[in-house]
């Protein structure tokens, strides 16, 4: 029997925590796919429907989390969703994204939860796909518009 799984969970960033989040990166062949965290942590705090958590694996943080909520339209949005290429490939990314979907769900009005990925062979639409997400057909710039219908 090996060692348990880590506990994956949500937390909200704080000034304790904020360095140890803005130095997580993705790996180098990633970098075009998502924006930096202290870009996204600059503009969620600027847009009064974001909402963002750090990713963490027990005790240590691995990811982070940015939606936009808007409960009047209704839209669900995962606007940046990041692992850190340290922790790649060890399904803390897929728990995650496991948390945030049965958060959504959990959303009385919601219908819906969208995404947009990079339009390339090394994005990730099969990591999104395998969590049931579907191409929509639709495009913005060069990025695939991705629902799940809750």
């Amino acid at each position: 029997m090996g060692e348990p799984s880590p506990k994956v969970s949500l937390r909200e960033i704080t000034k304790e925590t904020l360095t140890d989040i803005l130095k997580l990166k993705v790996a180098g062949s990633q970098q075009g796919l998502v924006g930096d965290n202290a870009n996204s942590i600059s503009q969620a705090h600027f847009d009064e429907k974001a909402w963002f958590r750090a990713v963490y694996a027990d005790e240590t943080p691995v990811g982070f989390a940015l939606l936009s909520i808007d409960r009047e339209k209704p839209e669900f949005y995962l606007w940046r969703f990041m692992i850190d290429e340290a922790h790649q490939g060890s399904g803390h990314g897929k728990r995650a994204m496991e948390i945030l979907i049965e958060m959504v769900r959990g959303e009385p009005e919601a219908t819906e939860f969208t995404l947009h990925v990079m339009d390339r062979e090394d994005s990730a639409r099969s990591f999104y796909e395998s969590l049931g997400f579907e191409a929509t057909g639709e495009k913005e710039e060069d990025e695939l518009v991705m629902r799940l219908k809750l």
